[in-house]
């Protein structure tokens, strides 16, 4: 970075610094004024070149919270994170923290203004654990600004994050799933519907399924990507998020034969479309060979369930209720944790624990019966 000297009058001179482009582009610059000789605003003016360079916020006395938070998400989350985390923090952000705070100095941001942030935004009906996302959201910017000598406190570590509360999902009814898999079978998102049900996948990784992941005699599919929507570049392909995510998933012989003919009817369709038909080897792709939207998966979903009237059954229940069938068969936690692609299966039991309750009564029975066989 580079900056200009200028003697305003005897004894005050004018630095003029410049400053990182800003989000749209324009140049930026900032300027000091210095009292005292040349020597000692060259000085000064190497010093916040230095910061600068640094990533340290000039003048941070008069840098509101809105300026800090924009070159945080340019120059920290863009560089730290995958573009949909990226797009989320903006969203936090931009919806829920600049609004209120945005015009404080950083400077002078206190634990009670964020006390009030958050009071207020659970008093408008968001969530607790949307909340709890905004404050460590917000949490995570401050020990940036600390790390880099811009603040000297985190002032949210003042502040209580409101509770997540328990995650606990509802399984759905199997008669519900198994309807709304009968009507699908006849129209044109059978497979994948039934693919999700039986492996418990997300739906951006039933999407993004190639068939070279695809190992029918040994029957396992591999998750090595997610097929997901980004502001401005429309549907990608990327890896799953975490290590957990990509995974080994067994199928069973009944899937294997519907991805058989699955991979048929495919072929079939691509010599009837010929160069109109663009393989790029996905499972279930579009209706000409590329990436499948996934929000068209959901609104057919949503269709069939009205149609079968289960209107209450979302997507999502697919992968709840293999989960949840699973437990119930008494498959080991770590296995269904495995097959779902959670970090732990102490996760995978907290949220689905509770469909093991009905269990408790057979299994100390099971142990009674056990010890009263060896007395």
């Amino acid at each position: 970075m580079r900056g200009t000297l200028k003697q305003r009058s005897k004894g005050s001179w004018s630095i003029i610094l410049d400053l990182p482009r800003g989000s749209d582009g324009k140049r930026r610059q900032r300027r000091v004024t210095v009292k005292g000789t040349r020597k000692q605003a060259e000085a000064k003016q190497a010093e916040l070149l230095h910061q600068i360079n640094r990533g340290i916020a000039v003048d941070t006395g008069k840098l509101l919270l809105t300026e800090y938070l924009e070159t945080w998400l340019r120059d920290v989350v863009a560089v730290r994170n995958r573009p949909r985390t990226v797009e989320s923090y903006a969203v936090i952000v931009n919806n829920h923290i600049v609004p209120v705070l945005g015009h404080i100095l950083l400077s002078k941001l206190q634990a009670a203004d964020v006390q009030q942030l958050e009071a207020g935004l659970l008093a408008s009906g968001l969530s607790s654990n949307t909340v709890r996302h905004v404050h460590i959201a917000l949490s995570k910017a401050l020990k940036d600004a600390m790390r880099g000598g811009v603040v000297h406190q985190n002032v949210c570590e003042a502040v209580e994050a409101p509770s997540p509360g328990v995650y606990e999902v509802k399984a759905p009814d199997p008669n519900a799933i198994r309807q709304i898999l009968v009507q699908a079978n006849a129209g044109t998102y059978g497979a994948i519907l039934q693919f999700m049900a039986f492996t418990g996948v997300r739906r951006g990784e039933a999407v993004g399924l190639s068939w070279q992941n695809v190992d029918l005699e040994r029957r396992v599919v591999s998750i090595v990507s997610t097929a997901q929507r980004l502001q401005g570049k429309g549907i990608v392909l990327q890896p799953p998020k975490s290590a957990a995510g990509r995974r080994g998933i067994a199928i069973d012989s009944g899937t294997v034969d519907m991805l058989r003919a699955h991979r048929g009817k495919q072929l079939i369709l691509e010599l009837a479309l010929g160069g109109s038909f663009q393989d790029i080897g996905l499972v279930f792709s579009g209706p000409f060979g590329g990436l499948l939207d996934p929000s068209v998966v959901t609104r057919n979903f949503e269709k069939l369930a009205r149609e079968t009237g289960n209107a209450g059954v979302r997507l999502h229940d697919l992968r709840h209720g293999h989960a949840s069938g699973l437990i119930r068969a008494g498959v080991h936690p770590r296995v269904v944790q495995e097959r779902l692609g959670h970090a732990s299966a102490a996760f995978t039991m907290q949220v689905y624990g509770h469909v093991a309750a009905g269990l408790q009564q057979e299994a100390a029975n099971a142990f009674a019966e056990l010890m009263a066989a060896e007395m």
